[in-house]
């Protein structure tokens, strides 16, 4: 019987443990969520923004599409905090499952006590039992037995009620497990209807932009003039400034830089975001247009949707080493941080000049709205001396 117990409390253990870490990870699956919900709410103010320019617009979907991506995001984590509310269930079954079967082997084994005691119950047989021990040593072991016996049933006792106590408290528990199970199951239902509308309002947008097919290609043809333009002045820059300092053909760090660009290394993953608030609407690299069918677009960096007269910030500190007026990206500001450069276009105005030390998070100038389509985007690229950068990787997340 003490083997058996010893070996359920070892399983409930186990699965104590197993409840702990299922805790961690829905503590985290919460964080996504509510992450997602917030990108849901933000990208919802956007829309409303964009929906009030003259035209459909390439930027509407692509809010759009950010949308969908992260009710995706949503309904996954759902989907993840439901199986693990599945496993918590099944935790609790089978802790009460083993519960319950020591319950009632210690009351099995309480009732065979009860019914030796009732059959010892007489006072004068105990006594007689201790005075007919052949010597001192043996009466003394035998009124300890009577003692130790005693002390057994009361512990026996205490156990089935300290079991009983912890079988209902685990009762408890499964029926909020499962009704918490229900409750995800109608926010995941409600979540996937919403994925649902916003496919159907994806895919008219897509046909209303279809019929605009020219006019996006003088777009598409425009950002990767900027684009190109943009690059050359970069590649300039570092040109210049590796000519500038050294004979070798490469940037020579001062002794402060060095310690900016390891600082700005160590930081990747937990650098700020360019605006205090914003949703990536087109990613780094080359992926499929949204709308032209066989059409690839490159990006350099990453294109961040935020709201109208949001100032733009420095992700690092460091020193503006360029500001200057780009065609179809209106102002750009380019900042060194040690190896590294930020670039940052699509800018209404500037606070800053050549030359200016910045800090982490000051604010370099204002993002930029376009009337026509009622977007307000910043650029914003990250380069290593002439290798570019993923800023998405960069940026905390």
């Amino acid at each position: 019987m003490r083997n058996h117990l010893i070996k359920n409390t070892f399983l409930i253990i186990l699965t104590i443990l197993s409840a702990i870490s299922v805790a961690q990870n829905r503590s985290e699956l919460e964080k996504k969520k509510n992450n997602a919900i917030k990108e849901i709410e933000y990208t919802n103010k956007l829309i409303r923004e964009t929906e009030q320019g003259k035209k459909e617009s390439v930027n509407n979907l692509n809010l759009i599409n950010t949308k969908i991506s992260a009710r995706q995001e949503l309904i996954n984590a759902i989907n993840s905090e439901i199986s693990l509310i599945e496993t918590t269930i099944k935790d609790n079954e089978l802790v009460i499952s083993m519960l319950e079967e020591d319950l009632i082997a210690l009351r099995n084994e309480y009732a065979k006590m009860i019914v030796l005691a009732y059959k010892n119950r007489n006072s004068y047989d105990r006594l007689m039992f201790i005075l007919s021990s052949d010597d001192f040593n043996q009466a003394y072991k035998r009124l300890k037995y009577y003692q130790q016996y005693s002390d057994y049933r009361k512990k026996q006792a205490m156990a089935i009620k300290g079991i009983q106590v912890v079988l209902n408290s685990e009762n408890e528990k499964l029926a909020a497990s499962k009704q918490e199970k229900e409750t995800l199951l109608a926010e995941k239902s409600d979540e996937t209807n919403q994925l649902k509308q916003e496919k159907r309002m994806q895919n008219s947008t897509i046909q209303k932009l279809t019929k605009q097919e020219e006019d996006l290609r003088k777009t598409l043809r425009k950002h990767e003039e900027t684009a190109a333009q943009l690059q050359r002045e970069i590649e300039k820059l570092i040109a210049e400034e590796a000519k500038a300092s050294s004979s070798s053909g490469t940037y020579q760090l001062t002794p402060a830089e060095k310690l900016i660009s390891t600082n700005f290394g160590n930081n990747k993953g937990a650098l700020p975001w360019p605006v205090e608030r914003g949703v990536i609407v087109s990613s780094y690299g080359k992926h499929p247009h949204p709308v032209l069918g066989g059409v690839t677009i490159e990006n350099a960096g990453v294109d961040i949707a935020t709201a109208q007269g949001t100032q733009v910030r420095a992700i690092f500190e460091g020193e503006v080493r360029r500001v200057f007026t780009l065609p179809g990206a209106q102002n750009a500001v380019i900042i060194r941080h040690g190896n590294y450069l930020s670039v940052y276009t699509h800018l209404s105005k500037a606070f800053v000049k050549k030359g200016d030390k910045v800090e982490t998070k000051q604010a370099i100038g204002e993002v930029y709205t376009d009337k026509e389509e009622n977007k307000t985007i910043v650029h914003i690229e990250i380069w290593k001396e002439n290798l570019k950068m993923n800023p998405a990787q960069w940026l905390a997340k």
